[in-house]
This record gives C-alpha cells, structure tokens and sequence, in this order.
C-alpha cells in the first residue's frame, strides 16, 4: 500500500491520500479531539500517537493536525497508523452514531436563499476545501443582518489562513451571487 502526502495551507495540517476511498464521495467525518475518536478505530489509533490533535476523514484523504512535533518525526507514525489500518481490513466507523453538530437555524421565510447558499457552497465552495484537506458546513443565515454562519472542519479549522478564505474568497462570492448576504462568519 502506497500513501501519499499532502501540504494543506494550514502548516500543522497534512493530508494523507491511501489511494482508496475514505469515507465516500458526500460523507466526512471529524474527529476534534481524543474523545470523539471513540467511534472510529482508525481516528482512536491516530490519536495514540501523542502528538496528534485533530482527524479529519474526507472522501479519498484523511488530514491530521498535529497539535505538537515535528512533522519529519510525526509523519512516519501517522503513515504507519493508517497503513495498518486499512491492511487489516477494520471499519472506519465503528457505529452508526451521527455526528450531532448538524443543526442550521434560519428563517422559514429564508428557504430559497438558504437553498442557494448551500448549492454554491456544496459546487464551488467544498470541492476548493476538500482540495485543502477540510471542509465547510453550513449553519445558519440571518436575514434580518444577511450573515452566512459556518462551520470549518478538518484542515480549515484553526487554519492561519482560513479568515481570509471566509472574508476574501466566500463572502465575496456569496455577496456577488445572493445580494441578501451581507457577511460571512466562522461558527
């Protein structure tokens, strides 16, 4: 089995690339603490390894934060890890327990501009992150102050960079699209 690596723009993020699918072309999963690993043999054997503070599962990648280290001594760990995972055959996910941060708050009279936002979001938005080794939820608008609320995962979270994606790349496109949007803001 060949894995490769990826740099993503946050510095204490890289992606791993198993050369098989992750989780599937919609489905992510993440993983931002020790605690949440429980469900996932794979995440619960990344976060043995000491230095490892966030899991993120993506389509055909699995990206890790280190919160500590070195990635020259963190690296091999983490390769290893995925390594003996996927040849021995485990389960990503051991239960089907549902991730429970999927709640959206908007206005019943917001439907058609909530819909539009996540079409653009789900084609032009997430693709472009995934790419980076996260991922970007939708949670909310607020008509009354046209405020998109976001929820950054994987790589994206605690990004350096991640900011200026939300304010110069998101919002600029969501405010040329839907002139109801006024700003964007992490969740």
């Amino acid at each position: 089995m060949f894995i490769q690596t990826e740099s993503t723009p946050n510095p204490a993020t890289l992606k791993f690339l198993p050369g098989r699918e992750v989780m599937g072309e919609s489905a992510v999963a993440d993983f931002p603490d020790r605690e949440a690993a429980g469900r996932s043999p794979l995440a619960a054997a990344l976060f043995g390894i000491p230095e490892v503070g966030r899991v993120f599962f993506g389509s055909d990648f699995i990206s890790v934060t280190k919160s500590d280290g070195e990635w020259q001594h963190l690296k091999p760990a983490v390769l290893g890890a995925i390594m003996e995972h996927f040849t021995k055959g485990l389960p990503l996910i051991a239960s089907a327990a549902a991730e429970d941060d999927d709640a959206e708050s908007f206005a019943e009279g917001d439907a058609e501009i909530v819909s539009q936002i996540k079409e653009l979001l789900d084609t032009r938005v997430r693709p472009a992150v995934a790419g980076d080794g996260g991922d970007i939820i939708f949670r909310g608008f607020d008509g009354g102050s046209g405020t998109v609320f976001l929820h950054l995962r994987g790589s994206c979270a605690g990004c350096p960079s991640s900011t200026a994606t939300l304010k110069n790349g998101i919002e600029n496109m969501l405010r040329h699209f839907i002139p109801e949007v006024n700003g964007v803001e992490a969740i």
